[in-house]
């Protein structure tokens, strides 16, 4: 019955600049356009909650129905990410950049995803790492039973003790670069075949420089996306945190140096409920747009700062990252063959 333009953005059957259902797809694949939802912006009432709702859940039948977003969409609502130079970092399982953008721009080289993001008349671009806390969970929960056992005894997070253990490994871990490519890689290289690498390892390495090597390596994998919407001249100057990993000091502080830029948080840790929530009330009047509204609900908490020092060794890492994928595709793809 109704769909909104950032969750329709995914279907591939949407004209994105112009934020509709694209008449030309539809025609090529045989698709009747009477049988697609009518297309609302995030913030508008798309119906009202009807008399036999009403009455089994003890709601008004004045109650809207209002278009929301898409996860990343709604997140972006609910950590104030609703205008240029604005963007932000999600580390769970996968890991997401995710920027804003008033003008259209899409990469002809398909590495990151252009849809319509829940503030009218403007754009998301987002690029995704697959295995981001991902990398650091399976090596924690494979190598790492010591500090899963000092945990239990201590009745604390086995990631507090891992984050406060490597706290002192030097910035590149001793000269150990991780691909975090477990599950294949989506931005920038779109390849299925690509799996994780330590390279570098020496006699002189301990787990605690291979579980920074984790943190720094998706973060470097992050940076990728970055490196792409610069591509696209797309500014980034305020970045925020979220997700797992974005609870984590150490890795805020990695982001900042690796990123060159302010990484924050926002003090609700609600993320997508909250930006549903701040949707909801622009379509009820209560504010007059989705900027207002975040900038009358949204909070930052934590800022931590990018170290110039940290900067400039982590680049030198960076460059060496880089250069690691091109040299290994044919490799993946034999791998995969055999």
């Amino acid at each position: 019955f109704a769909t909104e333009v950032s969750d329709a953005s995914g279907m591939q059957l949407l004209d994105v600049p112009n934020r509709c259902w694209s008449e030309e797809v539809l025609e090529k694949l045989d698709i009747d356009i009477n049988m697609l939802a009518k297309v609302y912006e995030s913030p508008e009432i798309t119906g009202y909650i009807t008399p036999e709702m009403a009455e089994r859940t003890g709601l008004s039948t004045k109650t809207c129905v209002v278009g929301g977003a898409g996860d990343n969409a709604a997140a972006a609502v609910g950590t104030g990410v609703v205008k240029d130079g604005k963007a932000f970092t999600t580390i769970g399982t996968s890991g997401v950049v995710f920027a804003h953008t008033s003008n259209i721009s899409i990469d002809p080289k398909g590495r990151v995803h252009t849809f319509c993001c829940a503030v009218p008349g403007a754009w998301h671009i987002m690029g995704v790492t697959q295995a981001a806390g991902h990398s650091l969970k399976w090596f924690r929960d494979n190598f790492c039973q010591d500090y899963i056992a000092k945990a239990e005894k201590q009745g604390c997070d086995p990631y507090d003790l891992i984050n406060a253990d490597i706290n002192n490994v030097p910035v590149g871990s001793n000269k150990i670069i991780y691909l975090p490519y477990l599950n294949g890689e989506r931005t920038p290289h779109l390849d299925s075949y690509a799996r994780g690498v330590f390279f570098g390892l020496s006699p002189i390495h301990t787990k605690k420089h291979m579980i920074r090597a984790v943190m720094e390596g998706v973060s470097y994998s992050l940076r990728d996306c970055i490196e792409v919407f610069r591509e696209m001249r797309i500014d980034i100057s305020d970045m925020a945190a979220c997700g797992g990993g974005g609870t984590s000091q150490l890795w805020r502080s990695m982001l900042a140096d690796i990123y060159g830029c302010t990484v924050s948080t926002v003090d609700s840790k609600e993320g997508a409920a909250l930006g549903s929530a701040i949707l909801a009330m622009v379509a009820c009047e209560m504010y007059a747009s989705v900027t207002d509204a975040c900038k009358a609900v949204v909070r930052t908490d934590k800022v931590q700062y990018p170290n110039k020092k940290n900067s400039r060794e982590y680049e030198k890492y960076y460059l060496i990252y880089k250069k690691l994928y091109p040299l290994l595709k044919s490799g993946y793809r034999a791998l995969s063959l055999i």
